[in-house]
């Protein structure tokens, strides 16, 4: 999603539909800490409060004078049981030396990862594919301050997602994170970031706030290029996300993580608009890369856009306000199935879909080759069309260190 270099900001390129850009949370901006205010008597947050005088039902305009507010230690907890497992991610590349005409690796940039798993021979981290795009070497920073090196066993640009491996000595004696089932994640609930803003310096900052949407639409882009290569469905956090945070973790207040941290809006009139890989995605791509190096992702072969966010000129005539609008049909499956320009997809295998977020976290659940009804609107016109489900062309990271051979097989920017 974009990618920062050291020496400073570079601001992302975004489709006019967004009126602002939008960039990853990478390398070389400081942070604030953000701190939540925890609600009286909510249960998730696990908080209590109290008076002691003045106030009560009957007495409300009677003065305060003294208010104890008893707050538990769930952030806190939640904080001391994450640390062990976030780790920052650095990323060397070569620089080429003017006056001896010599490469050298420096640092070129720092982002955050999270450890996930372990086995007899390796721990496995999970960051972002713009931390460790174009690296030729990688370190992990313990939260101890040790640093370790690690390769990389797969990267997958469409989801922004990548998994790293070190030898499991070097983390024998760190938990491993625990992922949440982000489909149960509730809007305003209470959430913590952890991550590297900034660099190595700041370490392991915590920022907090809640959960401010549970699907948003977001480009995904080539870091180098800004291409978009596809748009993926994200949750959207007020907890400050800022460059270095990209591949830390979301977490809820039992400490699982929801999501993995990628990006946010940059704006100067705009405040706390972070965005996050839900765990489910995350976890689902994670053992795809495990298995084969890169991973494989479920595509109608169309491009198109929520019915709902046409402007009128544009609007097909159909009988529903929801949907999703076909601007152009690109694969051989989906032309097969009798899919058309202006069609309006408003279910998928009995399921209904009212926009972009619908229909990708639906594809999500389905696997390439398998064979899906959709229930279309051409024109006045209600069709069910089957179509057997295509994959988009895998595209890997190969400039960086790598624990097995990968492989460019193209780029696809299939909306869906």
């Amino acid at each position: 999603m974009g990618f920062y270099q050291s020496s400073g900001e570079r601001k992302r390129r975004i489709p006019g539909w967004i009126g602002v850009s939008v960039v990853s949370a990478l390398v070389g901006c400081g942070a604030t800490l953000a701190l939540y205010p925890v609600l009286q008597n909510h249960q998730v947050a696990g908080t209590s409060a109290t008076t002691t005088t003045g106030v009560t039902s009957t007495n409300l305009s009677a003065p305060v004078t003294n208010v104890n507010v008893s707050v538990n230690d769930a952030i806190t907890q939640v904080v001391k049981q994450a640390v062990p497992s976030v780790v920052a991610v650095v990323n060397y590349q070569s620089t080429s030396d003017f006056f001896n005409q010599q490469s050298q690796l420096e640092q070129s940039g720092v982002g955050t990862g999270v450890l996930f798993a372990k086995d007899n021979n390796y721990g496995y981290v999970v960051t972002n594919n713009h931390v460790v795009e174009g690296a030729q070497k990688l370190e992990l920073v313990l939260s101890s301050g040790k640093h370790i090196q690690a390769d990389v066993v797969g990267t997958d640009p469409y989801t922004d997602l990548a998994v790293l491996r070190t030898p499991v000595n070097n983390v024998a004696n760190l938990p491993t994170a625990v992922f949440g089932n982000s489909d149960d994640i509730q809007v305003g609930e209470p959430v913590v970031a952890i991550g590297t803003p900034m660099g190595l310096d700041f370490q392991d900052s915590v920022t907090s706030g809640i959960i401010s949407a549970k699907q948003r639409v977001m480009p995904v882009e080539e870091p180098e290029t800004q291409q978009v290569l596809d748009y993926e469905t994200v949750v959207q956090t007020d907890a400050a996300i800022n460059p270095g945070n990209s591949g830390g973790p979301l977490l809820n207040m039992k400490g699982q993580v929801i999501a993995i941290n990628s990006s946010k809006i940059v704006d100067t009139s705009v405040q706390g608009m972070g965005f996050g890989i839900p765990s489910n995605t995350v976890r689902t791509i994670v053992q795809e890369i495990m298995q084969t190096g890169h991973a494989t992702h479920p595509s109608l072969g169309v491009e198109g856009y929520s019915l709902s966010t046409l402007p009128d000129y544009m609007r097909p005539d159909v009988p529903v306000t929801d949907g999703v609008y076909v601007q152009s049909v690109t694969s051989p499956n989906a032309q097969a199935a009798g899919l058309k320009p202006q069609d309006v997809i408003v279910a998928v295998n009995g399921k209904t879909v009212t926009s972009i977020a619908d229909l990708r976290t639906d594809l999500f659940q389905l696997s390439v080759g398998q064979k899906v009804s959709l229930r279309v609107y051409r024109g006045q016109q209600e069709l069910t069309l089957t179509e057997t489900i295509g994959a988009m062309s895998t595209q890997t990271s190969s400039d960086g260190p790598s624990a097995q051979d990968q492989s460019s097989d193209g780029q696809d920017i299939q909306g869906q």
